[in-house]
């Protein structure tokens, strides 16, 4: 592997040529001021399906509070992400992703891709699929820090019962049966992809990004940062800070409801990390509109597929 970004954050005082966004892409040029006043919803009030469909219809992205999911166990989800990184290179580059793999992406790595500009993030990555059983391949899970994988194993745990309950309130204000959506992505099979983004210091980020502007695959995606700021959200064309309710969790949506365009940006002085887990459907899951949605008024804007085909064009910048 060529350097890591962790090793080059701790040899160069100004920014490689390669990372620099265009300008029209540059956090320092196009931060708008202020902060974005995305929802925040707490998961134990009455009317909280309600409020979460609004979320996700206007915004796309919301904060949930009393979710239920323990402090400790995103605590102990953060100590081991952080253990991990903080591994000597070789003992990282054990678990590197497979470029020739072409249909899941699992492992770590820093080279995931260019974007469209052919320029480098500021940042290095883990994935690893966490359900179902018959997707997880835990040869692929790091064996060091002690307690990565039973740190994991119970976090995902708590993320099956809050994404379920979010499918399900999310499912009756479209006016679907409760269990609609879930079985729409797969029923017991739907897949938890984890993964871990690790941000190092950056000698000039008003110039980089950790990622670029895109809106997620996935029909949920359920985040956990670190303390440090980074990530923007795109509303009315502008660029805002998403300032980080501590406890909270932070959900995006997609499909009927909005898919929020984000990106991730880095820190001079500190690392930047974030826990998203990304609810996606099977591989051979014929995904499209549901069809109870469907009418004369709002018809369907995509075609069926199987999500391989949706996920392949939509990597590689195809028309849907």
């Amino acid at each position: 592997m060529d350097k890591s970004v962790q090793v080059l954050a701790s040899l160069v005082d100004t920014l490689p040529p390669e990372f620099v966004r265009p300008e029209h892409q540059q956090p320092g040029a196009t931060t708008f001021s202020g902060a974005a006043e995305v929802p925040l919803i707490d998961m134990s009030m009455s009317n909280a399906g309600c409020c979460v469909a609004e979320a996700a219809r206007e915004w796309g992205i919301f904060q949930v509070v009393n979710h239920g999911v323990p402090s400790e166990a995103v605590a102990e989800l953060q100590r081991v992400g952080i253990e991990f990184f903080a591994l000597p290179q070789e003992e990282k580059e054990r678990h590197a992703l497979d470029p020739a793999s072409k249909l899941r992406t699992e492992g770590y790595g820093f080279t995931l891709g260019r974007d469209s500009d052919a320029k480098k993030l500021w940042g290095e990555f883990l994935y690893n699929i966490a359900a179902p059983p018959a997707a997880v391949n835990l040869e692929m899970w790091p064996q060091n820090p002690h307690g990565y994988r039973e740190a994991n194993e119970a976090y995902y745990g708590h993320m099956q019962r809050l994404t379920r309950t979010l499918l399900e309130r999310l499912s009756v204000e479209l006016g679907l049966e409760q269990g609609a959506m879930a079985e729409a992505l797969g029923g017991d099979d739907v897949v938890f992809l984890h993964k871990i983004n690790f941000y190092p210091p950056c000698p000039q980020p008003e110039l980089a990004l950790g990622v670029p502007p895109h809106t997620d695959l996935c029909a949920l995606t359920v985040l956990v940062p670190n303390e440090v700021q980074g990530l923007q959200v795109s509303k009315d064309g502008h660029w805002y800070d998403v300032n980080y309710v501590h406890g909270a969790l932070i959900i995006f949506s997609n499909g009927r409801y909005k898919a929020v365009l984000h990106r991730a940006m880095v820190s001079k002085d500190k690392t930047r990390m974030s826990w998203p887990v990304f609810l996606e459907p099977p591989l051979e899951q014929v995904v499209g509109p549901h069809h109870q949605l469907v009418t004369d008024e709002t018809p369907a804007k995509y075609k069926a597929n199987e999500f391989k085909h949706y996920r392949y064009r939509k990597f590689n910048k195809l028309p849907l």
